[in-house]
C-alpha cells in the first residue's frame, strides 16, 4: 500500500483515531460549557475539575464503596456509573448555581470566572490530598474490551475507543437537537435573552437556568466516566484537559452549541493529524488555530458578531 511522506495509512488511520476520540472529549466537554455561558453568562473553570469528579466518583463507586458501606459484594459497574456520575454531578452543580453563582449572573464575567477557578482548585487540592497524584485505573466493561480488525485496512480498532465516539457524538447531537429545535429549547434561549417577559406567561424562569447548568455540569461528569478506562484517572486530568477545551469553545464561538461540536471534533481531527506529520507543533496548533480565528473572526467561527 502507499505511502504518504513516510506514513503508512495503518500509522495515519490509527492517529485519526485517537485524534477522533480526543475531539470527542473537546466536543461534549466543550458543549458544556458552551450551555453554561450562553444560558447562564457564566465562564465555568470548574468545568475541568468537574469533569476529573466524574471519573473518580466512577472510580470509587467500583473499587472503593464497598469498605466504606461495609458491603463487600456492592459495586458501581461501569454502565450504572454512567447514569448514576452525571445525576450526582447534575446535582452537585445545581446546589452550587443555587447557592453562589446566582448572585453573579448580572456582573463582570470575571466574578464568575474567579469563582468557578477557586472551586477548580479547592476539588482538585482534595482529590490530590486524598489519592495523590499516581493516577487509577478503571477497566473497560468486558462486553467493550479487546478490538474490532479491519482486516482490508491492515488496523484494528479498539472496542472502547469507538464505542466513546458513538456515545459522545450520540450525546452531543441528542443535546443540540433539544436546545435549537425543541419548545424547551427555544423557553431556554428566549429565558436568557428577555427573562421578564417569560416569567410573565407564567414560566419559571430561575429553574429552567438553574437546571441548564446542572445539565452541563452532568455533562463533564459524563465525560469522566467515559474517560476513566482510557486516561489513568489523577486529580490533574481536568486541568490539563480544560485549557484545550477553552480554546475549543472560542473557536468555536462562546455559547454557540454547533459550534462546540463540530469544532470540538475538528480540532482534535487536527491535533491528531499534527501528531504524524509535524508532532513538535501538537500541543499547540489549537492555540495557533485560536489566534488566527480571533483575529479574522472575533466572536469565532459560529458566534453571533455583536
Amino acid at each position: 500500500m502507499f505511502e504518504l511522506l513516510g506514513i503508512t495509512p495503518q500509522g495515519l488511520v490509527a492517529q485519526l483515531l485517537v485524534g477522533l476520540i480526543n475531539g470527542s472529549f473537546y466536543a461534549i466537554l466543550s458543549l458544556g460549557l458552551a450551555i453554561i455561558f450562553g444560558l447562564l453568562n457564566i465562564i465555568n473553570f470548574a468545568h475541568g475539575a468537574q469533569y476529573t469528579m466524574g471519573a473518580f466518583i466512577a472510580w470509587i463507586g467500583l473499587t472503593q464503596i464497598s469498605q466504606w458501606l461495609g458491603f463487600p459484594e456492592l459495586s458501581i459497574n461501569y454502565w450504572f456509573a454512567l447514569i448514576v456520575v452525571p445525576l450526582v454531578l447534575a446535582g452537585f452543580g445545581l446546589i452550587l448555581e443555587r447557592t453562589m453563582l446566582r448572585r453573579l449572573y448580572h456582573l463582570d464575567h470575571l466574578y464568575g470566572l474567579l469563582l468557578t477557578f477557586g472551586l477548580a482548585l479547592i476539588i482538585e487540592g482534595m482529590f490530590r490530598h486524598w489519592y495523590g497524584i499516581s493516577g487509577e485505573s478503571y477497566p473497560a466493561p468486558e462486553v467493550l474490551q479487546g478490538a474490532i480488525p479491519l482486516e482490508s485496512l491492515g488496523i484494528i480498532l479498539p472496542k472502547y475507543r469507538v464505542w466513546v465516539v458513538i456515545i459522545s457524538l450520540v450525546v452531543c447531537f441528542s443535546t443540540w437537537y433539544v436546545i435549537e429545535k425543541t419548545k424547551l429549547g427555544a423557553y431556554l434561549r428566549a429565558g436568557t435573552e428577555n427573562p421578564k417577559l417569560l416569567q410573565a406567561f407564567g414560566i419559571n424562569v430561575p429553574l429552567m437556568i438553574s437546571l441548564a447548568y446542572a445539565y452541563g455540569v452532568g455533562l463533564a461528569g459524563f465525560a469522566g466516566v467515559l474517560a476513566a478506562p482510557i486516561f489513568q484517572v489523577n486529580p490533574l486530568m481536568g486541568s490539563n484537559l480544560i485549557i484545550v477545551v477553552f480554546a475549543v469553545v472560542v473557536i468555536g464561538g462562546m455559547g454557540s452549541i454547533m459550534g462546540a461540536i463540530l469544532t470540538g471534533l475538528a480540532l482534535g481531527l487536527i491535533e491528531g493529524l499534527t501528531k504524524v506529520f509535524y508532532p513538535e507543533a501538537s500541543g499547540v496548533v489549537i492555540f495557533v488555530i485560536m489566534a488566527i480565528v480571533l483575529l479574522i473572526r472575533p466572536a469565532g467561527l459560529f458566534g453571533r458578531e455583536k
